[in-house]
């Protein structure tokens, strides 16, 4: 029975202290007035050449997004798949190819399309020059601004 006492009587004493040690005098001030200067900002010539400059870079990035690929070989020797990755840039010079390396296997992906119809068309002419299992992946691809502009323009 004491120590509910205690305890109560302990709240209390604290919710009034902590109600005592609010400041009031924010509530009944006026705020501070807001002053305006009219200061003339210089800048150098050289800032605005850069800013071109950085907005012409960005223009040539290369930006990725979701699309396909053709996967031509999925090996765990890098020798194989150096080779494959040659014929396949020798015989379709047109589109990118990349070897990919997710442990333990080395994955030689060509192309960079936006739809699954165009890699599967591409899959048909490598899987009349080269043996072998030829998949088309999702996966993420590069475009180019001009690819973009020219996709955009269709």
């Amino acid at each position: 029975m004491m120590i509910k006492y205690f305890a109560v009587l302990g709240l209390l004493l604290g919710t009034t202290l902590t109600a005592a040690a609010q400041d009031n005098t924010a509530a009944t001030t006026q705020p501070a007035p807001v002053i305006t200067y009219n200061t003339p900002v210089v800048k150098d010539a050289r800032i605005d050449a850069m800013i071109r400059k950085q907005i012409y870079i960005n223009t040539l990035a290369i930006r990725s997004q979701p699309g396909f690929r053709v996967q031509v070989i999925s090996t765990n020797k890098r020798t194989e798949a150096n080779d494959v990755k040659a014929k396949v840039m020798q015989q379709f010079p047109q589109y990118r190819t990349y070897l990919d390396y997710n442990p333990p296997y080395f994955k030689v992906r060509v192309g960079d399309f936006k739809s699954r119809d165009e890699a599967s068309d591409l899959r048909d002419k490598i899987s009349s020059a080269l043996p072998g299992s030829i998949f088309v992946v999702p996966t993420t691809i590069n475009l180019s601004a001009e690819k973009e502009g020219a996709n955009n323009e269709e």
